[in-house]
């Protein structure tokens, strides 16, 4: 397995196509951590979480055939993770729970310079969070695999399968909603 560390997320997965399942490994410790940061915008509990991400992996490995290795492989497992996450929400038939990740949303969280700095961050991670909510899912997931996700309009167009010109508008409709709300809400 340590032949494949160095190997592009492509590579890697032309090598599960050609039988070497070990491969495989590598791409989940990759994306593992990625995909629950992801779901957990959108799921609350842990159990479903984990849950989702092994579902995802179990998906991907059993359509490993069908990824084209001259695409990115990012974009084919973010697909998948959206479907599956789609899928749970109807099943589910109520309003996610989103939760920040503090030290990727604000690194500088986990400096602890003082008690007031942290009441701070506490309450614009309360802001944020109640901002994401209030949105319609269309809008919170463009905010999501952009922002938190940090993937660009082509890959974000891929994952949802719409244009990426619709990405583009998404987007800034989204980012004024939460100026709208932050507006309307939380600033004096």
């Amino acid at each position: 397995m340590e032949d494949n560390i160095g190997q592009s997320d492509e590579n890697l997965a032309k090598t599960v196509q050609k039988g070497k399942i070990e491969a495989f490994g590598v791409l989940i410790t990759r994306y593992e951590a990625k995909l629950s940061r992801y779901a957990r915008k959108f799921i609350s509990g842990q159990q479903d979480i984990e849950d989702m991400i092994q579902n995802i992996f179990l998906k991907a490995y059993k359509n490993i055939q069908s990824f084209n290795p001259d695409l990115k492989f990012s974009t084919w497992i973010y697909a998948i993770s959206h479907n599956e996450l789609v899928n749970f929400l109807k099943k589910q038939k109520r309003w996610p729970v989103i939760s920040i990740d503090t030290d990727t949303f604000f690194p500088a969280i986990s400096d602890k310079k003082n008690v007031f700095e942290d009441i701070l961050k506490e309450e614009e991670l309360e802001i944020i969070d109640k901002c994401l909510h209030d949105m319609s899912d269309k809008y919170r997931e463009i905010i999501v695999l952009y922002y938190f996700e940090s993937l660009d309009y082509r890959q974000i167009a891929d994952v949802l399968r719409i244009p990426i010109n619709t990405v583009g508008v998404r987007l800034k409709r989204a980012k004024g909603q939460i100026k709208k709300n932050l507006s309307k809400k939380w600033i004096p």
